[in-house]
């Protein structure tokens, strides 16, 4: 059971984690959409969307389990009510924009988009590569031309490419965040 409890405490292994969720899931609904004959722009549309709720949605379930843990641990300082809040803000939106992208992409997409993206760099500049998707889902909606559409289904796919990599290398290095990025 400890070794369960540090797996979840290892906030090195939760982007990469949840960039897999977000693969398998969206694999599977990309493949459903596909025989169902959707037109190619909104599956993609609504696999962006997907992907990028699914990837937070991960990540703000896994902080409030860790939250949640820490607390029953004893380990957390002050109250857990902000925390927890963070948390909520997070993925609340972020499931529920997983779950509307899966009907096309409408007004609820973009905003739900709009939500999380701008509850990111709210929380830090230092989210923008999370955030910076989110207005890629945006303008994907609401592009005219195949060429833009192509340029940001690329543009998406890059900054993803980037924040694999990097989980990688922040898997690998065995740090905390804070330590990672300097700070401790």
């Amino acid at each position: 059971m400890e070794s369960i409890v540090a797996l979840i405490l290892n906030e090195s292994r939760w982007l990469f984690a949840a960039m897999l969720v977000s693969m398998v899931a969206v694999g599977i609904a990309v493949a459903r959409l596909r025989r169902s004959g959707l037109a190619g722009q909104r599956v993609i549309a609504t696999a962006m969307s997907m992907f990028y709720g699914c990837l937070i949605g991960v990540m703000g379930s896994g902080h409030l389990l860790a939250v949640t843990i820490k607390l029953f641990q004893g380990n957390l300082d002050g109250t857990p009510w902000p925390l927890y809040a963070l948390g909520l803000v997070l993925a609340l939106p972020s499931w529920w924009l997983v779950l509307c992208a899966t009907h096309g992409p409408g007004r609820k997409v973009v905003a739900l988009n709009a939500w999380v993206g701008g509850a990111l760099l709210v929380l830090g500049v230092h989210n923008a590569p999370l955030a910076a998707p989110a207005l890629l889902n945006i303008a994907y909606r609401y592009h005219s031309r195949r060429v833009v559409g192509w340029l940001i289904l690329a543009a998406t796919v890059a900054i993803y490419l980037a924040l694999l990599i990097g989980s990688l290398v922040f898997l690998a290095s065995g740090q905390s965040f804070e330590q990672f990025q300097g700070m401790e």
